[in-house]
């Protein structure tokens, strides 16, 4: 006699799944934290004592004791309960299980480095070391990075989602921590050797602050390093890595060396033709330009020779982004240069004010100007549609919009101004002493505008004349397909209609064909290529701006063009193509 089959309980819903794991996610992270809180002051407090672990602040120990002995034990068994439910696929696919491990991750790194870096410089130095708070910190989140870096790795257990945000957060900490330090560390150096100082204002030897900026620097490096090659953040073909390799590899440390080549040549043109500060005053800047200079030089080329063997879209967004951050330096010295020439002419007695003005702004337009030439080789531009870039056109946009809306608010500036000297409410100066400032700007900003505008249309024109007038562009397309193991991958075969197409492809599974879930593996097969090959083909040759395509049952393959309703029939019907019968 077969036992009867036990009642199922029914899934939860998904917005109310996705509450329970918000709610789950959040409690757990703010009770680690407080246990961790806890925990550390709990040390610090015995290393500062030794003996007596109740001395001075009683409030300071029992908060330490509350948030230990309750937000411990209820931590523990919050995860416990957490861990468990993780044996289930739905819950390892889930976001929130991701989101904690990415937030948790990230804050104990960043407090673990930031606490034994702060420990190992306390040492350095004749002040009194204060070591006990930096120690215990250092322990307790050590110890949370560690065990969360543990549940990242589980062979069984680990989050299906943002695998390769822990490489990503700790390579671009390590970055911004290592690349802070050395600038500094370099530059306290560097003003030694230019000023000749030999003392800080602490009365202590000046390579204690250079000591104290070197461990910094070698710890930065340190977790960069175990993060980019260590966890193979360089390995990851993903756009979350591209974006911080050009976000922070390109951008950041592009303008922190344009930035301090431009303070370099403002301190040699003032050495040369504006000596009316001291000389000591002078050289002051010199250093920190010098070291932010070679440090982001050599950041922004190591991330550009990376970028150069990743996709072709990683390249093109790196010649963009160079260029954008030059193109900022000009366009700015442009305004300050002409601000300057416009104060000598209503001024013309104030020759110092004005000629370190103007020299400010020929060094931003001396460095910012080359680097745009060479990045954006403005005698190259595309001839035909082929040529085009994808991400150029949203470049010229994105700066046309930008300047654009500089040149506004600039216009709305020298219209109050202008309103307000009419109308007698200030008294003194002349017009265009109070209009000089933002009329600078907004002839920079009108500048780069035009520029990029008379591109845009250009660019568009070329596109709008080699595309045929009757062929319009697929925007979406929906693949209705199941899972075979031998012949077709869903997944697959969505990227790689997406990559053909430039469309939208949502992608749903069939119930009456096996399509209960997607393989491990997102390779195409060799027969899943030749199906792809076949649907492009179709969808190239199809005139919609929505498509469906059909996959099964079985081997059947089924291209749709679809129309919106209300929308217009037209006068010869576009049947579905039958791929495979």
């Amino acid at each position: 006699m077969t036992a009867p089959a036990a009642p199922t309980v029914p899934a939860p819903a998904g917005g109310l799944a996705t509450l329970r794991r918000l709610i789950l996610y959040v409690l757990l992270f703010a009770l680690v934290v407080i246990t961790a809180s806890g925990v550390s002051g709990l040390l610090e407090r015995l290393f500062r004592t030794a003996t007596t672990l109740v001395s001075g602040d009683v409030t300071g120990l029992a908060l330490s004791l509350a948030f230990t002995l309750i937000g411990g034990p209820l931590a523990l068994l919050l995860w416990w309960f957490v861990w468990r439910r993780l044996d289930d696929e739905a819950e390892r696919r889930a976001p929130g299980w991701g989101l904690y491990l990415t937030g948790m991750y990230a804050v104990s790194l960043i407090i673990a480095s930031t606490s034994l870096l702060d420990l190992a410089t306390s040492f350095i130095g004749t002040q009194e070391s204060q070591w006990p708070s930096p120690l215990a910190n250092g322990l307790v989140w050590s110890a949370i990075w560690w065990w969360h870096r543990w549940m990242w790795k589980h062979p069984v257990k680990a989050s299906r989602h943002l695998e390769d945000v822990r490489a990503v957060v700790g390579s671009v900490f390590g970055l911004l921590l290592g690349t802070g330090a050395a600038i500094a560390a370099l530059s306290a150096l560097l003003d030694v050797a230019i000023r000749g100082f030999t003392a800080t204002a602490a009365f202590e030897p000046w390579w204690f602050d250079v000591l104290r900026s070197l461990v910094w620097a070698a710890g930065g490096a340190l977790v960069w390093w175990w993060h980019w090659f260590r966890e193979g953040g360089r390995r990851f073909q993903t756009g979350l890595v591209d974006v911080a390799i050009i976000g922070v590899g390109i951008f950041l440390a592009g303008i922190t060396a344009l930035g301090g080549l431009g303070v370099i040549l403002f301190v040699l043109l003032r050495l040369a033709f504006d000596r009316s500060d001291p000389m000591d005053n002078l050289l002051e800047p010199l250093a920190p330009a010098i070291a932010a200079a070679a440090i982001g030089a050599l950041v922004w080329r190591y991330h550009r020779s990376t970028s150069v063997h990743r996709s072709t879209r990683t390249r093109r967004a790196s010649l963009l982004v160079t260029s954008a951050v030059a193109l900022a330096a000009a366009a700015s010295g442009i305004g300050v240069v002409v601000n300057a020439l416009l104060a000598a002419a209503v001024s013309p007695l104030a020759g110092g004010a004005t000629r370190t003005l103007l020299l400010g702004g020929i060094s931003s337009l001396a460095v910012g100007a080359p680097v745009w030439w060479l990045a954006w080789k403005p005698r190259h531009q595309p001839r035909s549609a082929d040529e085009i870039p994808p991400g150029r056109r949203v470049y010229l946009v994105a700066f046309f919009g930008v300047s654009a809306v500089v040149a506004l608010i600039t216009l709305l500036v020298i219209g109050y101004r202008l309103f307000e000297y009419l109308l007698g409410e200030v008294t003194g100066g002349s017009v265009l002493d109070r209009i000089r400032a933002p009329l600078g700007l907004l002839v920079a900003a009108g500048l780069v505008a035009g520029y990029h505008f008379a591109l845009w249309r250009r660019d568009r024109t070329l596109l709008a004349a080699a595309a045929p007038a009757h062929k319009r562009v697929i925007e979406r397309v929906t693949l209705v397909s199941g899972y075979r193991p031998d012949a077709l991958d869903p997944e697959a075969l969505a990227r790689g209609i997406a990559d053909a197409t430039g469309a939208k492809v949502t992608t749903w599974l069939r119930a009456d064909d096996g399509g209960a879930g997607l393989p491990p593996s997102s390779e195409l097969s060799p027969a899943a290529g030749d199906v792809l090959r076949q649907v492009v083909a179709a969808l190239q040759a199809t005139a919609g701006q929505q498509v469906l395509v059909i996959a099964g049952p079985g081997t059947r393959l089924e291209v749709v063009p679809l129309m919106a309703p209300g929308a217009a029939v037209p006068a010869g019907p576009a049947p579905g193509r039958v791929l495979r019968p």
